[in-house]
């Protein structure tokens, strides 16, 4: 059974930082595309982060390039989202997603997803 669990999520000033982690399970982690989306409230979920040991890439939506970094540990079977200089936009539920694919920001392509962490920046 594959399962996603994210965590580290919480309420930071801006320009503080947060480490979310996503523990996988029940899949081999280098073949899967990892990626990491996040929700504000009102608007549609969008992709954030994405890691593929497979293609040996990452990438970032512009808005977070320079303070977000996603890496991995094969070993604990988790990704890392590293939240850098947090900003009041950065303010979601953060979720991790998966799937045997190569990394896309298209949330319809992954079909395994945890429950969300919810990160709060205050101005």
């Amino acid at each position: 059974e594959v399962q996603l669990v994210e965590s580290g999520g919480g309420l930071v000033q801006a320009g503080g930082s947060l480490r979310l982690s996503c523990v996988v399970s029940g899949f081999s982690f280098d073949d899967y595309a990892i990626a990491w989306f996040r929700q504000a409230p009102g608007k549609e979920r969008e992709g954030v982060s994405c890691i593929s040991r497979r293609e040996g890439i990452s990438y970032y939506i512009d808005s977070v390039k320079g303070r977000f970094t996603v890496s991995s540990d094969n070993a604990k079977n988790t990704v890392y989202l590293q939240m850098n200089s947090l900003q009041s936009e950065d303010t979601a539920v953060y979720y991790c997603a998966a799937d045997f694919i190569i990394c896309t920001s298209f949330r319809r392509s992954y079909g395994y997803w945890g429950q969300g962490t919810q990160v709060t920046v205050s101005s």
